[in-house]
């Protein structure tokens, strides 16, 4: 029986990429406790690693799951995320729009918001972007990542930096109580230098963000401005957040 559960447990964290306490206690009719030993278990074979409130898969740090798999998970949250986070843009703003398919989520709700300058390394945001009158979409040269349909590299970066933003949305590979961290080098450096040159730098972030730590340091919490994230990010990580002065705001 319990590993049958613990069998499940597998397929579920590998389809979800985290799961939750409570979600398991409820799933499986189980106590807390049973829970812990489970994802114990599970940890020492190598199948996850347990955070505050759950676990997440045990994936490599180097390993960025494929767009079209990301564009599946969480939909419901990323949407809300997203459309929390474009009430943050104001009118005659300057934003730059970053990778990733929660910020690219925020692309429907911007449409009627006047005129606005948008910078964006991510293609597929852009062409979203022509059917926004208002909207001024400037994209910086790079080397483009075939599967992702994003720019970064030196080119990306030198063009980026002649430019200040009003606001800077970004997508993560990962945050906890150390900073935020991404996959890929050259799109964790641009959005480095972003946060740098931005007013106001936000992260767009599911709760399945939380407790991950990918390969790339992108920045220290002292260093971003406000996260954007749903109701089920760890509440431990959120407390830490806004001792560093972070503003959490959550998505409904």
């Amino acid at each position: 029986m319990n590993q049958d559960r613990r069998n499940q447990i597998i397929d579920m964290i590998t389809q979800q990429r985290t799961i939750q306490n409570t979600q398991l206690m409820e799933r499986f009719n189980i106590s807390i406790e049973t829970v812990r030993r489970d994802l114990e278990y599970l940890e020492k074979q190598g199948y996850l690693r347990r955070v505050y409130g759950g676990a997440v898969l045990n994936s490599s740090l180097s390993s960025e799951p494929e767009y079209i798999c990301r564009s599946k998970e969480h939909s419901e949250e990323k949407n809300a995320i997203a459309a929390t986070a474009a009430k943050l843009i104001s009118p005659s703003d300057s934003i730059f729009l970053g990778v990733g398919t929660t910020v690219q989520a925020m692309t429907p709700h911007i449409k009627n918001l006047g005129e606005i300058t948008v910078f964006t390394n991510a293609l597929r945001t852009a062409i979203a972007l022509t059917e926004s009158p208002g909207c001024s979409v400037i994209l910086p040269g790079g080397q483009l990542r075939a599967k992702e349909l994003t720019l970064s590299e030196f080119p990306a970066e030198e063009c980026i930096s002649h430019f200040n933003v009003d606001k800077a949305f970004i997508g993560i590979g990962g945050i906890n109580e150390t900073g935020v961290t991404d996959y890929h080098i050259g799109e964790a450096r641009l959005h480095h230098r972003l946060i740098k040159n931005a007013r106001q730098s936000i992260v767009l972030a599911d709760s399945s963000k939380f407790g991950v730590r990918a390969m790339t340091n992108v920045c220290t919490l002292q260093e971003i401005d406000i996260v954007v994230t749903d109701s089920k990010a760890p509440k431990q990580i959120v407390k830490t957040l806004e001792r560093a002065g972070v503003r959490v705001i959550i998505a409904e």
